[in-house]
């Protein structure tokens, strides 16, 4: 399973910085980049939310899911 972080292209679509969105979610730069860079492996819902907020965004427009596995059949119960 692969989620793909797609907070750069939202960043540049609203033509923000990644110093103005620490600022206006109030998460350090290093955080930010973390998760810009898609290294973070969770991320809380209030700083999704805020994040959301700030870049006038659904949290889809954010995160996507990539299949990894296509081919691979999963039994739900």
């Amino acid at each position: 399973m692969a989620i793909i972080v797609n907070l750069d292209v939202m960043m540049a679509k609203r033509k923000i910085s990644l110093n103005e969105l620490s600022d206006k979610v109030g998460l350090t730069l290093s955080n930010l980049s973390i998760l810009k860079t898609g290294k973070a492996k969770a991320i809380r819902f209030s700083t999704l939310e805020a994040i959301c907020k700030v870049l006038d965004c659904q949290p889809a427009d954010i995160l996507e899911f990539v299949d990894d596995q296509p081919n691979q059949n999963v039994a739900l119960k």
